[in-house]
């Protein structure tokens, strides 16, 4: 039973992660073309948010392992890492394993045991996929806004040869 409760809280964190980062990106995507800044900026305006998304997926993984360590049997971390407690210090080591879960890292100083392994199954899926999305995201957005950026360079180039002929 430890088995399919696993799997369903793996399914109820893919979503929750998923429509955080769907939000995220839905409002960056609205707001980009509606700002006018330099090109740089625009960039750090999308970049700034999707590594927020990823932070927050992060978060919960990490919140979900520490909660499910704590209040029950369905496995835990071992290796370098200290026994789950509710303090910040344990957190911290939830939110290391996390991390190189979910950008699929996988270091192997720390590994899950019993069912819990199915939760850092579905960690790195998900952070495949989010990486994956938020790639194309702002490969569109490049395409999207680059000329901006090339229309800026023409403009500058045409002033320098103004005042050149001058």
């Amino acid at each position: 039973m430890s088995f399919i409760i696993v799997c369903l809280l793996g399914t109820l964190v893919i979503a929750v992660t998923s429509l955080i980062t769907y939000e995220i990106l839905r409002l960056v995507w609205h707001i980009l073309p509606r700002v006018s800044i330099a090109p740089r900026l625009r960039v750090l305006l999308l970049i700034i948010p999707i590594f927020s998304a990823h932070i927050i997926a992060i978060w919960i993984y990490a919140l979900v392992y520490l909660v499910v360590e704590c209040y029950t049997d369905f496995g835990e971390l071992a290796g370098a890492i200290g026994k789950a407690a509710m303090t910040y210090e344990s957190f911290k080591e939830r939110l290391y394993f996390s991390s190189s879960t979910y950008t699929s890292l996988g270091l192997g100083d720390i590994a899950p045991t019993r069912d819990l392994r199915m939760l850092a199954s579905a960690e790195v899926l998900n952070g495949l996929v989010m990486i994956g999305w938020t790639i194309s995201i702002t490969y569109l957005a490049m395409e999207k806004f680059w000329s901006l950026h090339q229309r800026r360079s023409f403009k500058d180039e045409q002033l320098e040869k103004h005042k050149s002929n001058k």
